[in-house]
């Protein structure tokens, strides 16, 4: 890998029957972004102009459910079947794989078979579905899995269901999305799932959302919530366990409070491609390389990191 080059852990995929299983339910944005016409061609091309040599495909918010479970589950198995092929056909691609996180046994059946026969470097789940938060203990067969195989867990957010209904000039997931993130490292951690399951790795995208800025107000938890030996070694600790990637927060306030908080090691290059055009994949690569940071670091945000935790 040459100087400068970059591992994408935040890359998505918007196959056309995926694309066309959401326009037949009615959907036609995701989080009020409206979805991107893609094809790995046009992956390879910006990969290319940005020097990323590998991207890790996933799909985005808002995931594989779509009010039938079962219908969620077939359609997981068709974009993870999908990835598996475009993976063994370049070298340029890995994937996580999509999950429905709507009934436990499909979810943990997907999981293993992804894992265990595609080929997959991970899963995909998204911080909520239709209210249930990760942590839940609903989740706890998965989480079960995914611990034994030491899996990556990259977190993608979602939207509350209220989110549609908030009067704000500006499309829900300039701010939702980050707040929805936050949530959901909460409640991994309050509820105890970080302790039980210690060897999962969550990649957390954006930054970790508003996680780096809030972190001190969390740790209240430790003060005001009956731990019950939930999560014993105190919020702070179960933080830094996270790794945050920088898609759309290529920005010097989050690498000073992320670097801060969890150090250079656990910080990952994302683009969050195609729904990030371009142009605004070529501006978060322009920022990042402004950054104050030494040469090592710079090399373990960009690949470095990722070929620890992915190889």
């Amino acid at each position: 890998m040459g100087q400068g080059e970059k591992i994408d852990v935040h890359h998505h995929m918007v196959p056309e029957f995926y694309s066309a299983t959401l326009k037949s339910r009615g959907v036609d944005t995701a989080a009020g972004a409206p979805l991107p016409h893609w094809t790995p061609d046009a992956s390879l091309v910006v990969m290319d102009a940005t020097g990323v040599s590998r991207a890790y495909l996933s799909i985005s918010c808002p995931g594989v459910f779509f009010g039938d479970p079962v219908e969620a589950s077939e359609l997981a198995r068709h974009c993870n079947e999908y990835a598996s092929e475009l993976k063994a056909g370049s070298a340029r691609f890995g994937y996580f794989a999509a999950i429905s996180q709507t009934i436990e046994k499909d979810a943990v059946a997907e999981t293993i078979h992804a894992l265990d026969k595609l080929g997959a470097d991970g899963v995909t789940l998204l911080s909520s579905v239709d209210g249930c938060y990760l942590g839940h203990p609903d989740y706890w067969p998965l989480m079960n899995e995914l611990n034994q195989r030491k899996a990556v867990v990259f977190v993608h957010p979602n939207l509350p269901g209220y989110a549609n209904n908030i009067r704000l000039q500006m499309p829900a997931y300039l701010m939702e999305f980050v707040f929805d993130t936050t949530r959901a490292v909460s409640n991994l951690i309050a509820s105890g799932t970080m302790e039980r399951f210690p060897d999962i790795r969550f990649i957390l995208a954006h930054a970790g959302g508003t996680v780096p800025y809030l972190a001190w107000r969390l740790q209240l938890g430790d003060f005001v919530l009956d731990k019950d030996g939930k999560f014993p070694k105190g919020t702070m600790h179960y933080v830094k366990q996270f790794y945050y990637d920088t898609a759309l927060s290529p920005s010097p306030y989050m690498w000073g409070a992320v670097k801060e908080l969890v150090g250079a090691g656990r910080l990952l290059f994302g683009s969050d491609f195609p729904f990030a055009p371009d142009l605004l994949v070529h501006a978060e690569v322009n920022d990042l390389a402004n950054l104050d940071m030494t040469k090592a670091e710079q090399q373990a945000l960009y690949s470095g990191n990722a070929t620890l935790l992915l190889s």
